[in-house]
């Protein structure tokens, strides 16, 4: 596997200078860094390590190393360097000691949760050797409690050579023991230069800290999306056919200007991050810090190569105290695309220090209220196994829920490992597929919210429409349905439909136990009106001699003629026209009984027959039809059924 080593220390402590004894690279690149002599830009070195380290164990041939700069003004820097190292070489000069940025560099690594280095005591040739031992034992003492709290203390000179050999046993011994983790399936490079070489065009550097790439792969630049293909590879000047996570490497970019990416970019498949404006963070201030961080304080935020302006609210608690962790939501002046357990710094604007850092919990946030049980769920992310994590993550999306894309940046779980867990937590009803074609998922307890939601909803509707037989579907899904997606909607509806806690009558929706029901004034009048229509019989009234003597309008019994209709005391023949069902169905019976003996009727035969005028006839005869009773032969009818 292969490892990266930063270095780490303060300015003009010889980081440069041993990188250079070490490899025989010299970091330095730039003119203003020769002419100033110190480094301002990261520099980028590998040395080839001793076959094998002093514990027997067999090292990676060749390590990176990512030099810093040391210098206050370049800390920015000096943080986008040191995002994707493995473990660290503290440079600390011999003559000097522990000093400012020592310190600084030594919080920062141990922010981005490096967790692992050694030190490099050096310049060596210029100190006595009673001074080198009391150097060494006041950096064992400051180191104590930190990361590197019994890490090799090595003295070196990179001007005589003393202690190279000894310091690169270390380093290769380091290299052997560590065994990072990185995923295999998602790529990430994030940029930390940017330039153009004449006969490639442009060309983008960084360390590659999950995945792999090939040669003529489609990658996008984020946050801008911008699409591209790898025209090539390179590990150190060697050409590649194929880059794998841990490696630094320089991707030569096809149809890109130098002027549409920047440091700080993320180079990635398409499709497979999600830049947002805001993420959730587990923020932790320093113990050094001199004042504690307070809700809505503006801060210099660093992720992977990049520096933003932030805003961080706290979401619980009005202040960070120093060595205090909480969980905060964090807004940007831009976008930033992340991964679940990604590490962030923060660092003040007066004075210009690192005061927090952590990590990223969930970088594609919906709306979260300070104070709410939201929060917890954030909280309990860091301690979650790969199932909790899944179910916080898709509990903390809501109805919305999440992509199978999205999740596997929620959680950084490797895509085989997540489709695994997503298919026993759909066994178990903790999950649901929503949509097969987005791979769009719910939590089963959203689903179960929604589901107890619909019913409470329809169970309101029919107190409030009490003559009304139910809802109709689409009705239902524009109303109560209307911010969720349409297939959300389907699965939590038809559920119900199955379990048969929600009864289907085509398209209309009701509660199984619904029955429609009058209030006691319209129960009054549904007793007038039928009286009415049953005193008629087979010439039933007009529709105003029913409604005047009655004092009310159809729009205010139109409700009423619904539920006579439903329970089918009431036909409506027409339009206006209505007829009880008794009369109706003797009207029915002589027509059928004419057909027993005649294979046609007239018009002139029907109105024989029932004894009606044409005012009722025609109506009746167009109804019949209707009805698939009769079936029309020119002006005359046969009986369908025969």
């Amino acid at each position: 596997m292969p490892v990266i080593m930063g270095t780490a220390g303060h300015i003009d402590h010889g980081k440069t200078t041993l990188v250079k004894a070490l490899t025989g690279i010299d970091c330095d690149r730039l003119a203003e860094e020769k002419k100033r002599g110190i480094t301002i830009e990261l520099g980028f070195a590998f040395m080839d390590l001793p076959p094998a380290s002093a514990s027997g164990g067999k090292a990676p041939a060749r390590l990176g190393i990512v030099d810093v700069p040391g210098h206050e003004r370049f800390i920015k820097n000096m943080v986008a360097g040191a995002a994707g190292i493995d473990f660290v070489m503290l440079v600390i000069a011999a003559d000097e000691g522990v000093m400012p940025q020592t310190r600084e560099h030594l919080e920062i690594c141990s922010l981005l949760g490096i967790t692992a280095g050694v030190v490099a005591l050096t310049k060596t040739d210029m100190v006595e050797p009673d001074w080198l031992d009391m150097v060494r034992e006041e950096v064992a003492d400051y180191l104590k409690g930190s990361f590197l709290d019994g890490a090799a203390i090595v003295p070196v000179s990179a001007h005589t050579g003393a202690g190279l050999d000894a310091l690169k046993l270390e380093l290769a011994r380091l290299a052997a023991s560590f065994a990072p983790h990185r995923r295999t399936d998602l790529f990430r490079l994030p940029v930390d230069r940017v330039f153009t070489m004449k006969g490639y065009g442009t060309i983008v550097t960084g360390t590659l800290v999950s995945g792999k790439v090939r040669v003529g792969e489609d990658v996008a630049v984020y946050p801008a999306g911008l699409v591209s293909k790898v025209r090539t590879l390179q590990n150190h000047g060697v050409q590649e056919e194929e880059a794998n996570a841990g490696t630094r490497t320089a991707v030569n970019l096809a149809g890109l200007e130098v002027e549409q990416i920047s440091r700080g970019d993320v180079l990635a498949r398409p499709g497979t991050l999600f830049p947002s404006l805001s993420w959730d963070v587990e923020l932790t201030c320093l113990k050094s810090s001199p004042r504690s961080i307070k809700h809505r304080k503006e801060v210099h935020f660093h992720h992977g190569a990049r520096e933003v302006m932030a805003r961080v609210y706290l979401l619980e608690g009005e202040a960070l105290e120093p060595g205090q962790t909480a969980v905060c939501r964090v807004r940007f002046t831009e976008p930033l695309a992340g991964v679940y357990g990604d590490r962030v710094v923060a660092r003040s604007f007066s004075p210009l220090r690192t005061i927090a850092g952590g990590r990223l919990l969930n970088p594609l946030p919906h709306r979260v209220k300070r104070f709410s049980p939201a929060v917890e769920t954030l909280r309990s992310l860091g301690a979650a196994g790969p199932e909790g994590m899944v179910l916080a993550q898709l509990e903390l999306a809501g109805a919305a829920g999440l992509t199978f894309a999205q999740l596997c940046v929620a959680t950084s779980l490797e895509s085989k490992a997540l489709e695994k867990i997503l298919a026993v937590m759909g066994g178990r009803q903790e999950a649901f597929l929503v949509d097969r074609e987005a791979r769009l998922y719910v939590s089963g307890r959203v689903a179960q919210e929604l589901s107890e939601g619909l019913l409470a909803h329809l169970a309101e509707f029919h107190a409030r429409e009490p003559m009304k037989p139910g809802v109709a579907r689409g009705a239902l899904a524009s109303g109560w349905g209307r911010r969720l997606s349409p297939k959300l909607f389907h699965l939590v509806l038809e559920g119900l439909v199955r379990k048969g806690s929600i009864a289907s009558d085509a398209e209309l929706l009701r509660l199984p136990g619904h029955r429609v029901s009058l209030a006691s004034d319209a129960a009054s009048l549904r007793e007038k009106l039928l009286a009415a229509y049953e005193a008629g019989g087979e010439t039933p009234p007009n529709l105003k001699d029913v409604l005047e003597p009655l004092g009310v309008s159809f729009k205010e019994a139109a409700a009423v003629f619904k539920v006579l209709l439903d329970e089918g005391a009431l036909v409506k023949v027409k339009e206006e026209m209505y007829f009880a069902r008794a009369p109706l169905n003797a009207v029915v019976g002589r027509t059928w009984a004419f057909f027993a003996d005649h294979e046609e009727m007239t018009p002139q035969d029907f109105r024989e027959v029932s004894k009606l005028s044409r005012k009722y006839a025609i109506p009746l005869l167009e109804y019949f039809d209707k009805e698939k009773l009769t079936v029309r032969v020119g002006d005359n009818r046969r009986w369908r059924k025969r």
